[in-house]
């Protein structure tokens, strides 16, 4: 009797939780099908044609053709912005993170950046293009403000030019530093009062509680980000296409080319090019995966 009576309120139990995991499958499934359908299965078929040839065989033609100077030149100037945009939000968006959450300043500070940040690290393509053509353009608001206020004209005395490297670089920064503040905000939340605290007791100043505990701890996260930023700036293609157009030589623009079908039309070859740049992308996100998983184990 005893026996019976314990084993039926666990056979009872375990229906329900069955039937509960069971549901929860169907709330994530249209997740699945959206990452099947233009992510999974349109990369597999970039990767496929990069081994094949307009006849669809097998050939390693286009892989060797990305060995010309132009596409080498459009890899290193990418990866040349790509990084300074990455180390530049991350350094900015590290600082205005920590003013935020703990600066000590009011209280409205922080949902207020954290708002603008949600906004501007969406704020891509065309739209974000024309704001700083209007802005920092020949003709635009600030160029303009500067030459007849006090005589200083940003192209002719400083040397300035949007459609460049520093010009896209600088463009970049507008939706690389908010994605920082966004993603490294909860990773400064996580660090324990206990831990400055103690470090305090045993007589460590301010510099030697970040040297020796916060950093360490934080350096995974701001690592991975950094990686994910560097990911972000090399996939963008619309914002560089409408801000310098064909004048600044980087691979996203030299795969729209090849793709879209101009004078430098050869869909094999943008297929190639593709693949190289999801490789690099996809070890950048993979690493900043690991990196995360490992700054999570603190800061949990």
């Amino acid at each position: 009797m005893a026996q019976d009576v314990q084993v039926a309120p666990k056979s009872g139990a375990a229906s329900p939780q069955l039937s509960q995991k069971t549901w929860a499958w169907i709330g994530v499934t249209p997740f699945f099908i959206f990452a099947l359908m233009f992510l999974i299965l349109p990369t597999l078929d970039l990767m496929i044609g990069a081994f094949q040839d307009g006849d669809g065989n097998f050939t390693l033609q286009n892989l060797l053709n990305l060995n010309q100077p132009s596409i080498i030149s459009a890899y290193v100037i990418s990866l040349k912005v790509s990084i300074a945009s990455a180390l530049t939000g991350a350094v900015f968006g590290f600082l205005l993170a920590y003013a935020a959450v703990l600066g000590g300043l009011p209280q409205w500070i922080r949902p207020t950046l954290m708002t603008f940040s949600g906004v501007a690290s969406n704020f891509a393509g065309l739209p974000l293009a024309f704001a700083f053509i209007a802005t920092l353009g020949r003709v635009g608001l600030v160029t303009v403000l500067l030459r007849d206020w006090i005589g200083f004209d940003l192209y002719r005395d400083a040397g300035f030019n949007l459609l460049s490297f520093w010009g896209l670089t600088l463009t970049y920064l507008y939706f690389q530093i908010p994605l920082m503040v966004l993603i490294i905000a909860p990773a400064l939340d996580g660090l324990k009062r206990e831990w400055r605290e103690a470090s305090e007791i045993l007589g460590a100043s301010r510099w030697q509680y970040w040297r020796h505990v916060a950093f360490p701890i934080l350096w995974p996260s701001i690592l991975g980000t950094t990686l994910l930023l560097f990911a972000n700036s090399f996939g963008a293609v619309a914002t560089a296409y409408a801000l310098t157009g064909s004048s600044l030589n980087i691979v996203t623009i030299l795969l729209y080319a090849q793709i879209r079908g101009d004078v430098l039309h050869d869909q094999g070859l943008g297929y190639a090019l593709a693949m190289g740049m999801i490789l690099i992308t996809g070890l950048s996100n993979g690493a900043y995966i690991w990196l995360r998983q490992r700054s999570e184990k603190w800061l949990r």
